[in-house]
């Protein structure tokens, strides 16, 4: 990835992994080991473990305090956007998208991405990297994580051009029909900063998504990274007029709208759309 080889971009996306199943499996306060004991564990380098703890401690799943070490981060506060079957959209944007492949590799799926997919550890995936531009300009870094099984024989090509649900369904016959999204911010490392062409530590919004086929199987675990100074999510509500509210109406929270504010209106339905902003 730009000036990094290609094998270290995948030994830190390695060892991100590591640290996130060391998060998952843990408690918020509970400690996370040294620097040095990690790199000795994970025979890696420190600017390739501290690069990792980074992006973590950007995102807020790792907390530092000065003298004492590094901690699992107290929970986050998690908001899922309401939405029924006719109101919903997948993220969509302006411009014409095209995308440049960083990196594809087949690797094992290692236990969190396991997880996901709900494949074994050891199973073979297909890990793609690759940067995603709007008329050219660099928007996103998308990292895609595939069961091999899934789709032998992929080549770059096809990840450069087309639709990939598109292209899943035309050859391979896997057929997506939903996704698990999340959306946080973030600031940008130096690989991700020199790739999107942004100053470093700067504003970004880091996207997780998990899709299932038809038949409820995991088929791809996607970590991207859009611009903050160029990507927004706009969310459209349908408020009307109140409704029968559901049980829970008054603890929902829509976001930006304070707690309570809609509470007798039972499910608001919503949808999203990804908008690219025009260059400053």
């Amino acid at each position: 990835m730009g000036s990094e080889s290609p094998r270290s971009a995948l030994k830190r996306e390695r060892v991100r992994d590591y640290l996130l199943e060391l998060v998952e499996s843990q408690l918020p306060g509970d400690p996370i080991p040294s620097e040095r004991t990690l790199c000795e564990q994970l025979s890696v380098s420190r600017p390739t473990l501290r690069s990792a703890v980074d992006e973590l401690v950007n995102t807020g799943l790792i907390v530092r305090e000065h003298g004492r070490g590094m901690f699992v981060a107290p929970t986050k506060i998690t908001q899922e956007l309401v939405a029924d079957e006719h109101s919903f959209s997948v993220p969509k944007a302006s411009g014409t998208w095209s995308s440049r492949v960083l990196e594809l590799t087949t690797v094992q799926a290692g236990a969190r991405v396991g997880r996901k997919l709900h494949i074994s550890p050891a199973a073979e995936i297909t890990y793609i990297a690759r940067l995603r531009l709007v008329d050219g300009e660099p928007m996103a870094i998308e990292y895609l994580h595939v069961p091999a099984v899934l789709v032998p024989g992929l080549r770059a090509q096809d990840m450069e051009s087309g639709d990939f649900y598109q292209f899943l369904r035309d050859r391979h016959r896997v057929r997506i029909h939903e996704a698990v999204q999340s959306i946080e911010p973030t600031v940008t490392n130096e690989v991700e900063a020199r790739l999107l062409g942004v100053p470093l530590l700067s504003p970004a919004l880091l996207f997780e998504r998990l899709t299932k086929d038809d038949t409820g199987r995991p088929v791809e675990y996607v970590h991207s990274l859009y611009r903050g100074d160029r990507y927004r999510i706009v969310s459209r509500l349908a408020l009307g007029e109140a409704g029968a509210p559901g049980p829970d109406a008054a603890a929902r929270h829509h976001p930006g709208i304070p707690p309570g504010d809609l509470a007798g209106r039972g499910d608001v339905p919503s949808s999203m759309v990804g908008d690219v902003q025009p260059a400053v």
